[in-house]
């Protein structure tokens, strides 16, 4: 299968390990991999901040940077989220019927990572090995938006060698949320808190999730906290072997 990736903002500018591990992959699974250079942002930020007409030509070059793409896949649940829950809905909303359109079959070629292995390609085994004591947390957006319920834990028990373990309180927020930890820092680092402490009652040496965003929070302060927890995404514990 010929698969598009959508890199995401973050994966792009702060985390392109993470890139290069869907790559990889998808490619030892047999698929071909292209990267659309005309890929820009989501459009998510503009949407969820209150600037839903300003997303608009950000969505419109996300539409027209995939249109030629057969099947579409994010690291992250979160800009898969706004894709397909919010692209069509906003372009409609301003008037741009033809771009709603457009979007909403966009929408439906796209996939987080792991629905795409697990709902599309029907695999659940991608022979992943790594020998660690890893917890997962599921981040809100696929948690809630996308519903990849446990198809992330599901992936993770079928790697070899792996020490699974739940994470308390698994379900809640993290205190991320995008500018949400800008705009309502007391609040953010109080649920991070939390967060961590779940994290560190596990002993787990990694902390994985399928969203960087969520993953650059509680690492950042699990890291000054000196905790030698390693946060990784979903993508690198996959496309890990022997």
């Amino acid at each position: 299968m010929r698969v598009a990736l959508f890199v995401t903002c973050l994966v792009d500018g702060l985390f392109p390990d993470v890139g290069k591990a869907t790559v990889r992959l998808l490619e030892r699974l047999g698929h071909e991999v292209v990267v659309p250079s005309a890929q820009t942002c989501c459009g998510q930020m503009h949407i969820n901040t209150g600037y839903p007409g300003q997303a608009l030509p950000v969505i419109r070059n996300h539409v027209e940077a995939f249109e030629h793409a057969d099947v579409i896949v994010a690291p992250s649940g979160s800009c898969a989220g706004s894709i397909r829950h919010q692209h069509a809905d906003v372009a409609r909303k301003h008037g741009d019927a033809k771009l709603a359109e457009a979007a909403a079959a966009t929408a439906t070629r796209t996939y987080e990572l792991s629905e795409f292995l697990v709902d599309v390609l029907k695999v659940t085994d991608v022979g992943a090995y790594f020998p660690h004591r890893v917890t997962y947390h599921p981040t809100c957006h696929s948690l809630r938006v996308l519903k990849v319920r446990d198809r992330p834990l599901t992936l993770l028990r079928a790697v070899e060698g792996i020490d699974l373990v739940e994470l308390p309180g698994a379900e809640t927020c993290c205190g991320f949320g995008g500018t949400f930890a800008l705009k309502n820092s007391d609040t953010s680092t109080a649920m991070l808190g939390d967060k961590m402490s779940a994290v560190l009652s596990t002993k787990a040496g990694v902390l994985t999730a399928g969203d960087s965003s969520c993953l650059m929070h509680i690492g950042g302060g699990l890291s000054r906290l000196r905790s030698g927890v390693r946060p990784l995404h979903l993508a690198q514990i996959l496309e890990h072997t022997r």
